[in-house]
């Protein structure tokens, strides 16, 4: 049998093998090294080539760092200060609860950088209170999954990076076009959500009061400072978005260590709502002691031992793609589509399928080299083309069979993956919604850029 009749065999194996359960890294790994030996590559290759993906990977550096972010501000009380504020804005609102953690999934987005960690934080955090609250638990882990597309999107993000590296832009210019973009990503999904939550008659109201919205923005000054801290570092080039990730995870330790003590005192610690604590009981959050830093560490690097593996086996995938032929043919297939919308809409087209089966940083290595510059040949503004391919690499984070999030949901919140995709598709309807209206109107990337 010829090389293409081995590999067409292992490909639709290895989908039998996802349709019967088999994760997700398993079944990467299954057609890599299934391909390798068709094309003969050796498994040494393979394993040097993962390990290369962290040695040399510049950008990944920041990833456990991100991640340990994430732990520390949840188990500090940041989190939840941010969404007690979203709550108290959008909860007088049906199924307020749920839009307001999509809310809190974009502030969290805004310290974090990753779609991964703030998934796993905002999901393990109100998953549980989205239940008791009355809300299907599917659909409160899927919540929890889409709203971790922004993580991306909304600065900082690491992928920004990557794609500035890759294709020698400013990579503060990508930041700047990223923030109205993933406003509308928070704010589509939160209007499906709230369509949703109409129909099915989900969550509980509480009414708008101006004092509480007042006292848990004053209770969630913690997490604000560390949204700017990022930014302002990041913008004004005080420090790599690496150091951004050691500076806000310090924050994070020193906000906790000193908090917990002082709410310790006033006997503040777990006892009241923070709408129903006084001003000086908000000053602080619920912070954490010295001894429980380990676990924060190990529950981190649980998340990362997931994340790491599943990165390092697309890169190794993404070379065997490119052995097979699969760069060429689609550039010569971009190519002959013609004019700027042809080749704009069959761009995002190949980026979307593409995120169906593989990471963001793979789909970026590879495509982004070959797609921008003949998106640039048309026309299209390349700012703009990179704010069009990462939001259309972000929702690949809940398209199957890879789904990430999806992944990640399902781990944290205990819903099992196939049961999350149903309650998936009005958050995919709103996403790609406005992925097509960020397509089509350049001016929601590119109207906050400075001479633009």
């Amino acid at each position: 049998m010829t090389d293409a009749t081995w590999i067409t065999i292992i490909s639709l194996g290895v989908t039998f093998l996802f349709m019967m359960g088999t994760p997700v890294l398993l079944i990467i790994f299954y057609w890599v090294v299934g391909c390798s030996f068709v094309l003969d590559l050796t498994l040494d290759n393979t394993g040097a080539e993962m390990l290369n993906v962290f040695k040399d990977g510049f950008a990944l550096m920041a990833m456990p760092l991100f991640i340990l972010t994430g732990d520390l501000i949840n188990k500090s009380g940041i989190a939840k200060r941010l969404s007690d504020f979203a709550y108290a804005c959008l909860g007088w609102l049906r199924g307020g609860l749920a839009m307001a953690s999509l809310g809190a999934c974009g502030l969290f987005a805004a310290i974090s950088g990753s779609n991964s960690a703030t998934t796993a934080t905002i999901g393990s955090m109100l998953h549980p209170e989205m239940v008791k609250g009355g809300y299907d638990e599917r659909f409160s882990a899927a919540t929890a999954a889409a709203g971790g597309t922004v993580g991306i999107i909304i600065p900082p993000s690491i992928i920004f990076i990557v794609y500035g590296f890759l294709m020698n832009l400013p990579i503060s210019d990508l930041f700047v076009a990223g923030i109205l973009p993933g406003t509308l990503m928070v704010v589509g999904m939160q209007l499906a959500c709230w369509i949703i939550c109409r129909i099915n008659g989900w969550g509980y109201l509480i009414p708008l009061q101006l004092n509480r919205v007042l006292k848990t923005a004053f209770g969630a000054w913690l997490g604000f400072f560390a949204i700017g801290l990022v930014l302002w570092g990041i913008y004004t080039g005080k420090f790599s978005p690496t150091e951004a990730a050691g500076v806000t995870v310090g924050f994070c330790i020193f906000a906790g260590l000193v908090s917990y003590p002082i709410n310790k005192i006033m006997g503040a610690n777990g006892e009241k709502p923070v709408s129903d604590k006084s001003f000086a009981e908000m000053f602080a959050v619920e912070g954490f002691t010295l001894p429980e830093i380990p676990s924060i560490v190990v529950r981190s690097a649980q998340i990362s031992g997931i994340l790491a593996p599943l990165i390092a086996v697309s890169v190794v995938m993404q070379q065997i793609l490119s052995l097979l032929g699969a760069q060429q043919t689609i550039g010569d297939f971009v190519t002959s589509m013609g004019g700027y919308h042809a080749v704009l809409f069959t761009s995002m087209v190949i980026v979307f399928f593409s995120g169906m089966v593989l990471e963001s940083l793979p789909v970026t290595i590879i495509l982004a080299p070959i797609l921008a510059p003949i998106a640039a040949s048309v026309g299209i503004d390349p700012i703009h083309f990179s704010v069009i391919f990462l939001v259309g690499a972000s929702i690949g984070f809940i398209t199957p069979p890879y789904g990430l999030n999806l992944y990640v949901a399902s781990g944290v919140t205990g819903v099992p993956y196939f049961r999350l995709l149903r309650y998936t598709v009005p958050y995919l309807a709103a996403l790609i919604s406005v992925w097509v209206l960020v397509s089509l109107v350049p001016d929601l990337a590119l109207a906050l850029l400075p001479n633009r």
